[in-house]
């Protein structure tokens, strides 16, 4: 499929991870929907891809709603005949003490992180079936094999990501289409920030710097990773990647997955 013929869909794409992926998408001539729940945050993502000259949509959505991923690639379908890429990038990284958590709590993380992909990722595979090719690149996170206890819902549902990558990818493997994960370590975004931030205070640690920099050495390789490094092994997976690979996780965070 050309690049300048591809058409891709990107949640989350209001800051973070997902903007910077919708925009190297559209530096390799990617035609881009843009979804979010955050309207000011679609909008700037938006305006960054109009200074390229590229051709997107934007779709302010709540992911959780009962028809929102069917309602969003219905649309995308509607205005680009289809969908060659999907990339399920949309999360919520809460944190909650393990003897404080809710029920309200989980709900919410397991409805963005998991039940939205998976609906999306069945709506995408329909569209993608038809076709006899796609792409999907979901998001999962170290934290999916790590004990983390006031981290238990969000550890969870990258867990589950996993598993939904893997049924997947074999769901659709016969008809041509690929479906992998990447999961990044920790990265300088507004939803680590503030995840890191509510550790710190549900632990009693008042020197935030001195607590991230215990977190930083962590990693093997001992910095944390560039927003840019993340999107560079989503758009390979997504555009460059040999067909032959699906199913696959990749970890990009510097050695601190390191099965």
């Amino acid at each position: 499929m050309p690049p300048s013929k591809t058409r891709a869909l990107v949640t989350g794409a209001g800051a973070g991870l997902g903007r910077v992926v919708a925009l190297e998408l559209a530096k390799r001539g990617c035609t881009v929907a843009l979804v979010d729940i955050d309207e000011r945050a679609l909008q700037a993502t938006s305006a960054l891809l109009r200074e390229l000259d590229a051709t997107s949509l934007s779709i302010r959505v709540d992911l959780t709603a009962e028809s929102a991923a069917k309602d969003v690639l219905e649309q995308v379908a509607k205005s680009w005949g289809g969908v060659d890429i999907l990339i399920n990038n949309a999360a919520f990284g809460g944190i909650q003490p393990f003897f404080e958590m809710t029920v309200t709590f989980w709900q919410k993380t397991l409805a963005i992180n998991v039940t939205a992909l998976a609906m999306l990722t069945a709506a995408a595979g329909e569209i993608m079936k038809r076709q006899g090719s796609g792409r999907i690149v979901n998001i999962t996170s170290p934290a999916s094999r790590m004990a983390i206890p006031n981290y238990a819902a969000y550890s969870a549902s990258k867990a589950a990501v996993d598993s939904i990558t893997r049924a997947s990818a074999i769901a659709l493997a016969p008809f041509g289409v690929t479906v992998n994960s990447v999961a990044p370590g920790m990265m300088d975004t507004e939803m680590q920030r503030i995840t890191e931030a509510d550790l710190a205070r549900i632990e009693g640690r008042n020197d935030i710097d001195a607590f991230l920099a215990e977190r930083t050495r962590r990693v093997p390789l001992g910095r944390r990773a560039e927003i840019r490094e993340v999107a560079a092994t989503v758009l390979w997976l997504a555009i460059d990647a040999p067909s032959y690979v699906t199913a696959e996780r990749l970890n990009v965070s510097g050695g601190l997955d390191r099965d």
